[in-house]
């Protein structure tokens, strides 16, 4: 089994997130980048304990996924209680969050 294809989809997908996150303004497309770049993290996992055979990478991606699901949770009311606040979801209008 060849690793190359996999590690190849996740470095792709690591760096789409890392440009999303580095580029965009909007509070919700940045959270979205982020789930896209441990998304990508859980394919390198995954890749790795089948070529090795193991469990402690599916192991290691719920231990991901359980994070990804808390920090879309409390990412999500944060957002949501800046957009009723400010308005808008503009990251570069958030003044360190002082209210």
């Amino acid at each position: 089994m060849s690793i190359t294809p996999y590690i190849l989809f996740a470095f792709f997908l690591f760096s789409m997130g890392l440009i999303g996150v580095l580029t965009r303004k909007s509070a919700i497309l940045v959270f979205l980048s982020v789930e896209l770049m441990l998304n990508s993290t859980n394919i390198v996992f995954l890749t790795f304990a089948r070529c090795f055979q193991s469990v402690e990478g599916a192991i290691f991606v719920l231990f991901i996924l359980t994070l990804s699901a808390a920090e879309a949770a409390v990412g999500t009311a944060i957002v949501v209680s800046f957009i009723r606040k400010q308005g808008n979801s503009n990251i570069d209008s958030a003044n360190l969050m002082r209210w």
